[in-house]
């Protein structure tokens, strides 16, 4: 369904950038086999003006034109859809061949050659190999969750999800309902920033935590997707590493290494036991979780809270 579509709307751009005098919706419908397809006259406007306000948001500029007759017709001017030359000086390219040699793993390292040769096109000097080792650091994203190619493309078309997802503390996934806005690898983890259709809200997912297969579902966003800068932002919340305040918790001697890593300060309190001044933010009570019995919050309240809650649910099953 996905490369019909994206056939379809090529189709399109090319009829409305190959004519010299705009063209009616009939003429169009008589140019592309897939128009010529649909069921009837509705079901054809329908399509036709969902394909053309796609083109639109893709960034072509569709005119509309009346003619003397009062007939409505479309082009795609050249001119107004022609880039500007491209040119790169010698440290741009070589920046985004590094960026290129990042993805050299599965499917996406066709992608990352083939983006290669453009760029060598656009200044790349040639004697300079993206894949040849320059330094110590050798820049890789790991990618080994199954959830990442579907999830990565989805996020691409504007195309909702429906996955099975096991939280933190949940001994079984649920099933989620999701509009993927973006992928952030943070810390080493990949997440997903979207909007949970069930809870009416955005929400972050750990990509090693989908579970099963993802499946996409028909049907546009009802939610209006956020600037990638706040992405990165809500993913970072959702992570943990943004705090506003502290929290006051009770460790047993000799455990917990994460958390005496990220303590403000540390006191020993004797019987073996430490009391902790950690960063508090969101995510928090799921991380404490994790220490099980090692670990007592003291406060705030709500955090203390939040573990119970947690720990119960886990012991429920």
């Amino acid at each position: 369904m996905a490369i019909a579509k994206a056939e379809r709307l090529m189709n399109l751009a090319l009829c409305l950038l190959g004519t010299r005098r705009p063209l009616s919706k009939r003429e169009l419908r008589e140019s592309i086999e897939a128009y010529l397809e649909a069921g009837s006259d509705d079901s054809f406007n329908r399509m036709f003006e969902r394909d053309k306000d796609d083109l639109r948001e893709l960034g072509l500029v569709i005119e509309t034109v009346e003619n003397l007759d009062g007939e409505v017709g479309y082009l795609a001017r050249r001119d107004s859809n022609r880039l500007p030359p491209i040119t790169l000086d010698a440290e741009e390219a070589a920046a985004l061949g590094l960026a290129a040699k990042v993805w050299q793993q599965a499917r996406l390292a066709g992608a990352a050659s083939g983006a290669l040769q453009k760029l060598r096109a656009a200044g790349l000097p040639e004697d300079f190999d993206p894949y040849e080792a320059h330094g110590a650091l050798e820049p890789h994203i790991p990618v080994h969750e199954a959830a990442f190619e579907p999830l990565m493309l989805a996020c691409r078309d504007r195309r909702p999800v429906v996955f099975d997802y096991r939280k933190a503390t949940a001994a079984h996934p649920e099933t989620r309902q999701v509009e993927p806005w973006a992928l952030e690898c943070w810390r080493g983890h990949w997440y997903l920033a979207g909007w949970d259709r069930d809870r009416g809200a955005e929400r972050v997912f750990r990509l090693s935590r989908i579970t099963g297969r993802v499946r996409s579902r028909a049907g546009r966003y009802t939610a209006e997707v956020p600037d990638v800068v706040t992405v990165r932002e809500t993913v970072a919340s959702w992570a943990g590493e943004i705090t506003d305040r502290s929290a006051l918790i009770r460790l047993r001697t000799g455990s917990g290494y994460p958390l005496r890593a990220k303590a403000v300060s540390v006191r020993e309190l004797g019987d073996g036991w430490d009391e902790l001044e950690i960063p508090y933010g969101h995510g928090l009570d799921a991380w404490l979780v994790e220490f099980g019995p090692d670990v007592v919050v003291l406060e705030p309240a709500e955090l203390r809270a939040d573990v119970v809650d947690r720990l119960r649910a886990v012991a429920k099953g």
